[in-house]
């Protein structure tokens, strides 16, 4: 087939293809001059959608008017919660991260975040466009720990500082409404107030939506660094992958909780655990890792943690790895390791507060010494 005839022929697919969206039927009997006309025609409109949709993205993203619509609108389709507790927890959260990423990402405050808790009972956080942010009440009522709460909402946080959903969803954007227009009348024009109002309903249903295990990695990523530059517990990151990978394994069919945090485009919680313990090791200066439950220094086993109420041995073990790899970044492995009131310490940093089922806190201090 020539060149010219292989074009004709992709012509008049395109134009078959396109006319239940633009209203520009194909004939059998169409020249080469209206097929190449229509071509031309289609690609006007596909240049017209895009800046449409570029012009939808920019709304929302860029401008307070439009982060007071999709904030007003996540409001009123999810619902408020106002528990003065959970709100309380969420504002510390939210203030305590945004100093932490202020140290690494200065334009943490030049657009402050809008956020609240949804009624929503399934575990659930999400950052939209705009730095808009919802946080469900079920996440709250099932995570009870707010260093784990500030793991999720810096996951979220690291989405909205690397603008996540405003680079991954143009091209989802541009298939819904393509796919959409086929039943809408738009009156001949991509910038009818039809398109408009479909554009923003697609903006709306969307712009939560997560768009790739790059992105997910990312966002784990500067969840870790915003949380070293704060006051909790890093290791609680790695603590929270490893509730979700036992609340997968322990049900046949995944829960609200794993389907938000493990979905297709995410990696395995597990090996999102791994990842953030092999940064933990690095940031330890390769001293201290954890694994199963036991956490070990300079590859002797330190301590085999036992579980609390609420946390099994491996999801209380990251949080004894966060405080040593702390410990060790600032170097207070130099220092004695000691016991005040129940507690291990290092220096200044508490490293366990031995439970039921763990040795006495002087055993630990007195193994911690002859290893560190």
């Amino acid at each position: 087939m020539s060149l010219k005839k292989k074009f004709l022929s992709l012509t008049a697919a395109a134009v078959t293809s396109f006319s239940l969206i633009f209203g520009t039927p194909a004939t059998a009997s169409a020249s080469a001059a209206d097929l190449i006309g229509a071509a031309i025609q289609i690609g006007a409109e596909s240049a017209a959608l895009n800046a449409e949709i570029n012009a939808r993205i920019r709304h929302f993203n860029e401008t307070e008017a439009g982060r007071q619509e999709l904030y007003n609108s996540f409001r009123k389709e999810h619902g408020v919660c106002e528990d003065p507790a959970y709100n309380a927890m969420l504002d510390r959260v939210m203030a305590n991260l945004t100093e932490g990423a202020s140290a690494v990402d200065k334009t943490v405050k030049d657009k402050p975040y809008l956020y609240f808790i949804s009624n929503d009972e399934n575990v659930n956080a999400a950052c939209s466009m705009g730095r808009v942010m919802m946080v469900n009440v079920g996440t709250f009522k099932q995570i009870k720990n707010e260093d784990e709460i500030a793991a999720i909402v810096g996951h979220e946080m690291g989405h909205g500082q690397k603008d996540h959903v405003a680079k991954g969803q143009k091209k989802a954007l541009q298939k819904y409404v393509m796919a959409n227009l086929a039943g809408t009348a738009v009156s001949g024009t991509v910038g009818g107030g039809a398109l408009t109002s479909l554009m923003t309903k697609a903006l709306l249903n969307q712009s939560v939506a997560h768009g790739s295990r790059k992105f997910e990695s990312e966002a784990d990523l500067c969840s870790l660094e915003y949380m070293l530059h704060t006051n909790y517990n890093p290791g609680a990151c790695a603590a929270v992958m490893q509730k979700f990978a036992e609340m997968d394994s322990s049900k046949s069919k995944r829960s609200d909780l794993e389907k938000f945090f493990n979905p297709n485009d995410h990696p395995e919680s597990d090996k999102r655990r791994d990842a953030y313990v092999k940064k933990l090791f690095e940031y330890s200066g390769k001293h201290v890792t954890a694994a199963n439950g036991i956490v070990t220094v300079n590859k002797k086993t330190f301590i085999k943690v036992a579980p609390s109420a609420d946390m099994s041995s491996a999801e209380r073990s990251y949080f004894v790895l966060g405080n040593l790899a702390v410990a060790y970044h600032k170097g207070l492995n130099k220092q004695e390791a000691t016991v005040q009131n129940g507690t291990v310490m290092l220096g200044n940093q508490p490293i366990i507060t031995p439970l039921e089922g763990d040795e006495p806190a002087q055993v630990i201090a007195d193994r911690l010494n002859e290893i560190k």
